[in-house]
């Protein structure tokens, strides 16, 4: 990322060359002149500074004696050359000497929330000996933002942007400044991916004054967790705190080495109302779904009263897109946090051991630490290219890391191949062998720790719980404890869970959770695939809060063929689609199915036993069912859309995310086939993505996934009606009449970026069409 050079303040642009020279002696003065900072501090002031080179030369002589001149005509305010500089440096002094308390709060508070961000503690990574905790500047890899589709709860993002995964955070931060649209961002992904992470870097790099690396003007960052219990309770009150009173009184407080530190609410305040704060609102997910409401009537107020600072909201989807209709939460700029590429992978790995070899040796970093490092990382990122199955959960990076944990502890070790396997092993390892390798007398390896953890689980999940309070707890533990036969103290056993497992965490004081709540689905679901108590999921196929438990414990059992059925019954065909790629029912032989009532062509199915064959079956048209509608009662505008629905869920995206170039290369054939065959049906041959592909083959475009130029790409886009007399058409001036729309102007949902950026729109054309090839459709 290329970086732009910080805006420069237009008052100091317009200020007097005399006055532009006191306010950067100033910044000397005021930290101990020349001696305190070295001659290349007070160089580097000067450098990045709008002062003629010819007069900063002269300048810097003068400085460095500045005590026997500089300060001179401050002191007697009669020497000719420097009466003007002295004069403005001495009525700046008196100005900076009437505020030090203003100085002073910033930089104790900078300095605090750069300590509450600066170690890398991964949730649900637990800690081994020997396995160090890096510091996150050591190890951050930029996670890659795309922009959003224009969806329900979702507005499409502005222009200036491209709609892809290549920029990072700052990009969006940069233009914040001078459009309001970027003031309000919010950052959407499932659990692992990072976005925690990625803003306890921006607090980090705002709260040690690195932000000028980026290219973005100073700002004051104020990292705010929604999961922690004291927010909640503030601001479920009838009468909630403000922001500056919630962050003076409570936020700055609490902050590591603040515990003498006083900051006054009217102090934040105005740097919230000037819109010199970034204010990052960490997990709306994790606010109880009954408690979002109010907590999203406050965030509105707060962005209301504080526009031009800039807020940050991560979630997940769903909790963001489902929200109340009154007390929507609408950020201006969605963005989603895309999956990990190779060189991000391997940038991680690479990264993450040499710290791990660093620490081990004493923080030396010698050819011999780097050639071990490079060795264990290459090793392992070979083990990871090898296996589709662990190149998909390395995309993943709370994954990533516990892989390349897993990886450290077991050297030479085979890596678990699949999401439910890694999660049982880092179970095994927390419960069994971490004690056995501290030779530590434990209850964990005396009782069935895993099977009381999974009854907790399986009731918090129930409950819609992510944390529960200590006596509650306790309670529950006695409980399982004796269903067990089991003669162990509650309390005692709580200890040594979070002590020596760490599989539960204390976050709070009197409250505890999963370390991370995919160990909190994983279990839930272990129990009931143990307990055989399948039936317990068939109320919450259409709940997205048991989602990711349905899909471990699908992963777990053999025949999951009941669970698909009741699915499919229950209208959940999506649901039943990702069941059916969870499975682990091996492939054997083929059979030939129909997708009915709307077709009479036949597919290549992948199946192994005749009990299969009416599930898959059933499956296709629960799926299929809408999009064949649609279709054959001509409404072309609503099978566009369903199109693009069917073609993201199929490649375990969310609505309102965009394709990769290498999701639409690597599509599913037989879903491919399905949508193509329903559109050139019902249309009569006029659209359909074979339809399309034949006109840019014919255009010159080439099916290898390249862009193919622009001439070629324009010639196609005049072809299918995307472009007319040499103007972009917009999506709402598309022709949805198969007998008045040119040939292949249908689908276009698959490829609807934000407009403007065609070359992109090429790319995923061209992939598509490859893909139709190797196909052969």
């Amino acid at each position: 990322m290329t970086e732009a050079p910080e805006p420069k303040d237009k008052a100091t642009e317009k200020a007097p060359l005399n006055e532009k020279i006191a306010d950067l002696v100033l910044k000397v003065v005021m930290t101990g002149g020349v001696a305190g900072g070295g001659i290349g501090a007070f160089w580097s002031l000067f450098k990045d500074s709008d002062v003629p080179k010819a007069i900063a030369s002269a300048v810097i002589g003068l400085g460095i004696s500045y005590a026997a001149k500089m300060l001179q005509p401050v002191h007697e305010g009669n020497q000719r050359r420097l009466e003007k500089a002295g004069k403005a440096i001495d009525a700046a002094i008196d100005r900076g000497l009437a505020e030090p308390a203003r100085r002073t709060t910033e930089d104790r508070y900078l300095e605090c929330q750069a300590l509450d961000c600066q170690a890398l503690r991964s949730e649900g990574v637990a800690q081994h000996p020997g396995i160090f905790i890096p510091l996150l500047e050591e190890v951050f890899v930029p996670l890659e933002l795309a922009a959003s589709a224009s969806l329900p709860g979702l507005r499409s993002l502005p222009s200036g942007i491209a709609a892809n995964g290549d920029l990072g955070i700052w990009d969006f931060l940069i233009r914040a400044s001078k459009q309001s649209t970027f003031r309000q961002i919010v950052i959407l992904a499932w659990g692992g991916y990072g976005k925690t992470t990625l803003l306890k870097h921006i607090a980090y790099i705002y709260g040690t004054r690195q932000h000028t690396r980026y290219g973005v003007p100073k700002r004051i960052p104020i990292f705010l967790a929604l999961r922690k219990k004291k927010f909640r309770d503030l601001l479920l009150q009838d009468n909630p705190p403000s922001l500056p009173e919630l962050i003076a009184n409570h936020h700055a407080p609490s902050l590591p080495g603040a515990a003498d530190f006083q900051m006054s609410p009217d102090w934040i305040k105005q740097i919230l109302k000037k819109g010199d704060a970034i204010v990052m609102l960490d997990g709306f997910d994790e606010v109880a779904k009954e408690q979002r409401s109010a907590v999203a009537r406050w965030i509105n107020e707060q962005v209301r009263q504080y526009g031009k600072s800039v807020f940050i909201l991560t979630s997940r989807p769903k909790a963001y897109t489902e929200q109340e209709v009154g007390d929507r939460l609408e950020f201006t700029t969605p963005l989603w946090v895309q999956n990990f590429n190779p060189k991000q992978r391997q940038d991680f790995v690479e990264r993450w051991y040499l710290c791990q070899e660093r620490y081990a040796n004493g923080g030396r970093d010698t050819p011999d630490v780097r050639q071990a490092a490079t060795q264990a990382a290459t090793e392992l990122l070979a083990q990871i290219e090898a296996r589709q199955e662990l190149k998909d959960l390395a995309k993943n990076p709370l994954l990533l890391n516990m892989i390349v944990t897993f990886h450290r502890r077991y050297p030479g070790a085979d890596l678990p191949k699949r999401r439910v396997e890694l999660y049982r092993e880092i179970c095994l390892l927390q419960l069994r062998d971490r004690p056995s390798a501290r030779t530590l007398e434990t209850l964990l390896t005396q009782c069935e720790a895993q099977t009381i953890l999974q009854m907790l689980a399986l009731e918090m999940m129930q409950q819609k719980q992510e944390r529960i309070d200590r006596a509650t707890l306790l309670q529950q533990f006695t409980g399982y404890l004796a269903a067990q036969g089991e003669a162990v103290d509650a309390k005692e056993f709580l200890e040594q869970v979070v002590q020596i497992s760490e599989l539960l965490v204390e976050r709070e004081p009197e409250e505890f959770e999963f370390a991370h709540l995919s160990f909190q689905e994983y279990l839930a679901a272990t129990q009931i695939s143990q307990q055989q108590q399948e039936n317990l999921l068939y109320d919450h196929f259409g709940d997205d809060w048991w989602k990711p438990t349905i899909l471990l414990y699908v992963a777990q059992i053999k025949n999951p063929t009941k669970l698909i059925q009741e699915a499919v019954n229950q209208g959940a065909g999506d649901l039943a689609f990702i069941c059916l790629k969870e499975t682990t029912r091996p492939v054997a032989f083929s059979s030939r199915l129909k997708l009915s009532p709307f077709e009479e062509f036949t597919i290549t199915q992948v199946i192994q036993e005749a009990d299969w064959i009416e599930v898959i079956q059933e499956v296709i048209d629960s799926r299929y069912h809408k999009l064949g509608n649609y279709l054959k009662n001509g409404q072309w505008r609503e099978a566009d859309k369903e199109t693009y629905r069917l073609m993201i869920t199929t490649v375990g995206k969310e609505e309102g995310q965009w394709f990769s170039s290498e999701e639409l290369l690597n599509f599913p054939c037989e879903d491919l086939l399905l949508i193509d065959r329903l559109w050139v049906k019902y249309s009569n041959g006029q659209f359909g993505f074979s339809v399309q592909k034949q006109i840019y083959l014919e255009c010159g475009g080439k099916p290898n996934g390249e862009y193919p130029g622009d001439k070629i790409w324009y010639e196609f886009c005049d072809r299918v009606g995307w472009r007319r007399n040499d103007e972009w058409v917009s999506y709402s001036d598309f022709i949805f009449d198969d007998t008045k729309a040119l040939p292949g102007h249908l689908p276009w949902g698959a490829f609807s970026l934000v407009g403007g950026f065609l070359w992109l729109l090429g790319v995923g054309i061209s992939s598509l069409a490859s893909r139709l090839v190797k196909c052969k459709l």
